[in-house]
């Protein structure tokens, strides 16, 4: 499947890894292959998200929020309000017990500081995988960042969330990418 990618996809991914290291995740999976999307200029994928506002800073900050409760997206923290689980008090107490982070990645630090090979996580995987059939499904013989992008908001993980709260959704990338290549073509 790699010798599809273009070197624009295949460079998320290495930065996707890059990212991994640096919150000092055990894996990489959808926000840090987001994060490294939001890193690109130039590209097909970082087109799209500057026509349709999406800026890095907003964004990295949710996802780092997401991280920071275990996963847990700001939407699925209104509905357990509505319970009556107050999801940052529940992050509060258990941080004052076991430090800060203590919830992101499940608590694990391992490879904090030395290089290590991240593995994929199984979303992570899914997200690759997706972007090949949205290759294929649009008669594109590469896969780009921008079927990358497109495979984040084809489902509703955590990149997805995330920018579909900023009017990013797979719809919306489809027709800025469509009206992108309708005006090459003329």
């Amino acid at each position: 499947m790699f010798e599809r990618f273009t070197a624009g996809a295949r460079a998320v991914v290495r930065d996707a890894v890059e990212h991994a290291d640096r919150t000092g995740s055990d894996t990489v999976g959808e926000p840090e292959l987001l994060l490294a999307l939001l890193d690109r200029t130039g590209s097909p994928a970082a087109a799209a998200l500057d026509a349709l506002g999406a800026r890095r800073e907003p964004l990295a900050g949710e996802l780092a929020a997401n991280r920071r409760r275990a996963g847990i997206s700001a939407a699925d923290a209104v509905a357990l309000a509505g319970l009556g689980i107050d999801v940052d008090e529940v992050v509060a107490r258990v941080e004052r017990a076991h430090g800060a982070g203590a919830l992101a990645d499940g608590g694990r630090r391992a490879g904090r500081g030395k290089r290590v090979r991240r593995a994929f996580a199984p979303e992570g995987k899914a997200v690759l995988e997706r972007s090949l059939r949205i290759a294929v499904g649009r008669g594109d013989r590469h896969i780009g960042d921008e079927h990358l992008l497109l495979a984040l908001t084809a489902r509703h993980g955590p990149a997805g969330a995330v920018l579909a709260g900023h009017g990013v959704t797979f719809d919306a990338v489809v027709r800025v990418l469509e009206e992108r290549r309708a005006g090459r073509a003329s």
